[in-house]
């Protein structure tokens, strides 16, 4: 191969406004995602068969659709069906959300069956009511059984931000894309964009994986 590898040519400064964005981006999906997550679970846990089906719908689209896709329908379908214009970064963390709310309700939903009876019972008895034994028994303990799903799921999500940048964000894989078409030099650009990836996801992956070692400890 005649190629003469040149990564001065890389410049880190808007490849970090770009990183800026996609952890802003992250931030905010990962809180739709773990607060209004646990309501979709709770609601697709409804005995009541009118109120769970069309959550159940909404959770196995997310699940089963390209977030590509739903990246893009967000983007051109929602204005111009519902009349809604939002800026571009707010479409984003929309899309970015709802995709993460749809996993995370599923992580919510094992963690929620796995509370012991004991627990709720003991609510009851304290006389709390429902939404007390969510806030205070329920939550508490789903979340914290939780934690390593949705620190993977969160690591998920931040990898599929960079998908945004088809739909013009100026992400970390936007800014590299255009910094590659200016200086010719597609690949010293994607392999940092590609090392900035990694940089960022890895250690969180680690600690996910410190969480699971403990909590094995812990159970045996």
């Amino acid at each position: 191969m005649n190629y003469t590898f040149d990564f001065n040519a890389v410049t880190l400064a808007p490849l970090l406004q770009g990183l800026w964005v996609s952890l802003q981006l992250t931030a905010a999906a990962n809180v739709i995602g773990i607060v209004f997550g646990f309501a979709l679970a709770l609601l697709i846990m409804s005995p009541y068969r009118v109120l769970r089906l069309p959550f159940m719908l909404f959770v196995e689209f997310f699940r089963c659709t390209p977030a590509i896709v739903q990246i893009v329908w967000i983007f051109y379908c929602v204005p111009m069906l519902f009349d809604v214009f939002l800026d571009p970064v707010t479409m984003g963390i929309m899309a970015l959300g709802l995709n993460l709310m749809a996993f995370n309700a599923e992580a919510y939903r094992a963690s929620i069956q796995a509370v012991p009876r004991e627990q709720l019972d003991a609510g009851i008895a304290l006389g709390l009511n429902p939404l007390q034994r969510v806030l205070y028994i329920v939550f508490p303990t789903a979340f914290r059984a939780s934690i390593p799903v949705l620190l993977t799921n969160g690591i998920v999500i931040f990898q599929q931000s960079a998908l945004v940048a088809i739909v013009a964000i100026q992400d970390l894989m936007y800014q590299g894309k255009t910094l590659a078409t200016e200086t010719y030099r597609p690949i010293e650009t994607f392999t940092v964009v590609a090392l900035i990836y990694f940089a960022v996801s890895f250690p969180i992956t680690q600690i996910v994986g410190l969480l699971e070692r403990r909590r094995q400890i812990l159970v045996s």
